[in-house]
């Protein structure tokens, strides 16, 4: 722990909406805990669908902003006030983290956690704004004193895209499995749907966001529903669900699909879904592939960087399909509903992202010694 200070681990979020890197934070928290470590969740505002699962024993800190430069003058007087061990920030596109522990004077370990393909995630229209945010990306990316990132694919494509060393990148899977997972998949659905057995149900999980790409989904399930009974669930929420609501109702489909909104536990439709579907541009570590593995359930993905070809074992553990192939997708969907999965493998292939492994990974990153160049109140 840092001398003077009480905190060891200090966890940095914009706010906790309703996505992966949110939700992968949080059991990091409860891992952080469960270990003894004093842990604070630093959020720009104190918002989101996650805020009723920050886990006990976590204090909150909430800086009041959603603006770069609030949200780095709020972060510098925490870190002046609260001294952690250590700053984990995922979605910090611009490393306020380091610029922040600058500013305050502190020598609190910075380690960015990087959950997405950022060559794509930060590839925006052409503009003054956008060219500065990718410039400050490669600029402050190296002053942190590690970097871990979700997927080997998400590691690669962040060497070249910010010009970093292979040294300062390592890979640490997210903690998805967990005990209470299997609990949860239990879980009671009031939906008619969720029980009956007679039409099998193919699902969605995720943000209702052009990178996830659920307009792809809709129309691969038209061409699945056109050769075999099935329903459609979709759970997320976000701003393009006005359009695929149009959408569905445009390929007839409105008696077929559901949405849901945002699911606070998306692994109960999991386990009473036939095939989960994953129809994403891009990612990062595809935490609702994982999940779907762990409760038994087969999974199709398009094989998009990056993160899918990883989990499911270059197709081994579930079919892999092109981006934006909207009739292999329907093939694909089809093709597994009619088979019989081997639901022990994909449980057992599961494992590999348990949630005491990646703890364990990050506190040794963590909680690692800062390298002496990085001496007190140095520049970053």
């Amino acid at each position: 722990m840092q001398p003077g200070g009480e905190t060891e681990i200090g966890l940095f979020l914009p706010s906790l909406a309703g996505g992966g890197a949110e939700r992968i934070t949080l059991l990091l928290a409860e891992g952080f805990v469960s270990r003894g470590l004093r842990t604070d969740l630093v959020l720009g505002v104190r918002e989101g669908p996650y805020l009723d699962r920050v886990p006990g024993g976590v204090r909150v800190v909430t800086l009041g902003s959603t603006k770069p430069i609030g949200k780095l003058l709020g972060l510098t007087r925490y870190l002046r006030a609260a001294r952690p061990a250590a700053l984990l920030s995922a979605l910090d596109h611009i490393n306020l983290s380091a610029v922040a522990r600058y500013l305050a004077r502190v020598r609190t370990r910075v380690v960015l956690g990087v959950h997405n393909t950022m060559s794509v995630d930060l590839h925006g229209p052409a503009g003054l704004k956008a060219r500065a945010r990718r410039l400050l990306f490669r600029m402050t990316y190296p002053w942190a004193d590690a970097i871990v990132a979700v997927s080997h694919g998400v590691a690669h494509d962040l060497i070249s895209y910010a010009g970093l060393p292979e040294s300062r990148v390592s890979v640490i899977y997210n903690p998805v499995v967990t005990p209470q997972l299997a609990a949860l998949a239990t879980a009671r659905i009031d939906h008619p749907w969720a029980n009956d057995p007679t039409t099998p149900i193919v699902l969605g999980v995720g943000r209702l966001v052009p990178q996830k790409n659920f307009a792809a989904l809709l129309r691969a399930f038209a061409i699945a529903r056109a050769e075999c009974r099935c329903r459609l669930v979709l759970c997320g929420d976000g701003p393009e669900r006005p359009r695929l609501e149009v959408l569905a109702v445009e390929l007839g489909l409105a008696k077929d699909v559901t949405f849901c909104g945002f699911v606070p536990n998306p692994y109960a439709w999991m386990a009473r879904s036939r095939v989960l579907v994953m129809s994403s541009a891009w990612e990062g570590l595809p935490t609702v592939l994982i999940e779907a593995l762990a409760v038994g359930t087969p999974v199709i993905s398009t094989d998009c960087a990056s993160g899918p070809r990883e989990i499911l074992g270059g197709g081994r553990f579930g079919s892999l399909v092109p981006v934006g192939d909207i009739d292999a997708l329907g093939r694909a969907i089809v093709r597994t509903l009619t088979e019989s999965p081997d639901r022990a493998l994909l449980q057992r292939r599961a494992e590999t992202f348990s949630a005491d492994h990646a703890v364990d990974a990050y506190v040794k990153t963590l909680l690692s010694p800062r390298p002496s160049r990085h001496a007190a109140y140095a520049h970053p």
